[in-house]
């Protein structure tokens, strides 16, 4: 068992059945493999950790690293079940040293990653296929020579052809175990006895019979590019093309079936030294006339320079944008506050814009959190069943912000320690207090409010009491402090005084 490394397995239910989708290499160094029972292997190894497999998610990862490696190793990438792929390296393997040398550095690259990965490389794809699979070698990389495959595919199991399981174990029972035993046998007695499949697979995987890849086609980036016979220099001359060139990334954005999220501006100057400007929305969108309003805003952060020879607009992110159900109420619309929101951003950027959501937590720093401006709401619970013990709680749904007990729209980031606090113990306001360098006089107040440690998050919690006030000075300024501990029980707090926020 790997030093350090906990065993570690995947769950997936097939019927009835839950069984183990995936083993760490610390669960199979203790017998725990790919389709045995969870109840099995939890008997065998009690301190087993299982987690839910995601297939989905498997699949949309395996697609994405296709795309990369279509775009980054060779344009033909399919895909090989659901834990492989086929790279065809035909002319593309000498410009990366050769079919070993790519192979290695394929490796070392998914290895940077965090992917583990085996790679034969063959004249066939069943060759291709069973070599990656079932041959024992080091460092993760083989290479079949030209014309060697038969010898190399001959002491692999019969599991390698990519047959039926009822014919592999037909073939096992009649003491054919290796591919070297059915690979001079007659095509006809084995089409009649095991199937067409059977000798197709064979004749594949020896190269008589073709077998073509359906690769991966990587989607295009949408782009309107417009080049000029004379370079342009003034903003005017940049508005007036991009008030041409948006209307056809619409277009194009409208036959994906698409709104852009992130839109660059790329202006080529005569000097190669490219002017770049991107704009980001809230929500997906093909509205040309809005897109085209954040952009000029922002035309003179570009430098024309001696000139600029093209203009391109590149999207560099979308989401899927379907069509849009007409509203037939004229009145009591809520107002749309995207455009607002993209204009905003553009202008102070993303990281200072957004909003508060709730979170259910007995600590105000922890009853809060920020959500991007127009996040849609967090979904409802789910419909409980009808024999559901949780269907007899008959309470009201609790807000996490209780409307008696107002806070602080924005809290500091850290409470600040107040100064030369006079207070009554134990449960009293204080008087005066001094903050950062100004003291202030306190001439209403109103609390406290008991707030005590989450002690089921952290054992330290488990005492500690804080009293919040709300109290106004002189000036009319309105604070929310609180003192730590109930001024009566030494464990609950050091009865020291912090400012927590301000009301406007």
């Amino acid at each position: 068992m790997p030093v350090g490394e906990p065993p570690l397995v995947t769950s997936i239910r097939e019927g009835n059945k839950i069984l183990i989708a995936a083993a760490s290499p610390a669960a199979r160094s203790l017998g725990i493999l790919p389709g045995m029972a969870v109840t099995q292997a939890r008997a065998q190894v009690p301190a087993l950790e299982i987690r839910p497999a995601d297939p989905e998610g498997d699949r949309a990862d395996l697609r994405r690293l296709a795309i990369g490696a279509a775009r980054r190793w060779t344009p033909i990438v399919a895909l090989s079940g659901e834990d492989g792929l086929f790279l065809d390296m035909t002319g593309t393997a000498h410009l990366f040293g050769g079919e070993e040398a790519m192979a290695r550095r394929i490796v070392r690259l998914l290895a940077r990653l965090g992917v583990t990965a085996r790679i034969a490389v063959a004249d066939t794809v069943g060759a291709a296929w069973a070599l990656a699979r079932y041959a024992q070698f080091p460092r993760g990389v083989t290479v079949c020579p030209t014309g060697g495959h038969s010898d190399a595919l001959a002491p692999l199991p019969i599991a390698a052809l990519r047959c039926e399981p009822a014919a592999i174990e037909l073939l096992k029972r009649l003491g054919i175990e290796r591919i070297g035993q059915l690979a001079p046998m007659p095509r006809a007695p084995l089409a009649r006895r095991f199937g067409a499949a059977l000798v197709e697979r064979l004749d594949q995987l020896t190269g008589r019979v073709a077998e073509p890849l359906d690769p991966i086609v990587p989607p295009e980036q949408i782009a309107a590019i417009q080049r000029f016979a004379e370079p342009i220099v003034t903003a005017e001359a940049i508005e007036h093309w991009l008030a041409h060139l948006m209307p056809r990334l619409v277009t194009a954005l409208a036959q994906a079936g698409l709104g852009a999220r992130a839109i660059e501006l790329v202006a080529d100057r005569i000097d190669g030294v490219p002017q770049r400007l991107r704009i980001g929305l809230a929500r997906p969108s093909r509205d040309g006339a809005h897109l085209l309003r954040l952009i000029v805003r922002r035309i003179e952060e570009i430098a024309p320079g001696f000139g600029i020879d093209a203009l391109a607009l590149h999207v560099r992110r979308a989401d899927p944008l379907a069509a849009q159900p007409v509203d037939e109420q004229l009145e009591d619309r809520p107002p749309d506050l995207a455009p607002l929101v993209d204009a905003l951003a553009n202008r102070i950027g993303d990281a200072r814009l957004w909003r508060i959501r709730p979170i259910e937590s007995e600590v105000p720093e922890r009853s809060i959190e920020a959500a991007p401006p127009l996040d849609p709401p967090a979904p409802q619970a789910a419909k409980l069943k009808p024999d559901d013990v949780r269907q007899l709680d008959r309470s009201p749904e609790l807000h996490p912000w209780h409307h008696r007990w107002p806070r602080p729209v924005r809290l500091l980031r850290r409470p600040e320690q107040l100064d030369h606090v006079i207070a009554e113990l134990p449960d009293q306001p204080p008087r005066r207090f001094s903050w950062r360098g100004q003291m202030h006089k306190v001439v209403r107040a109103d609390g406290p409010e008991r707030v005590r440690g989450e002690w089921w998050k952290r054992a330290a919690e488990q005492h500690s009491v804080r009293d919040y006030f709300r109290v106004e000075d002189e000036a009319g300024q309105r604070f929310w402090l609180f003192r730590r501990g109930d001024g009566e029980r030494q464990e609950t707090g050091d009865l020291r005084w912090f400012m927590h926020g301000a009301f406007g």
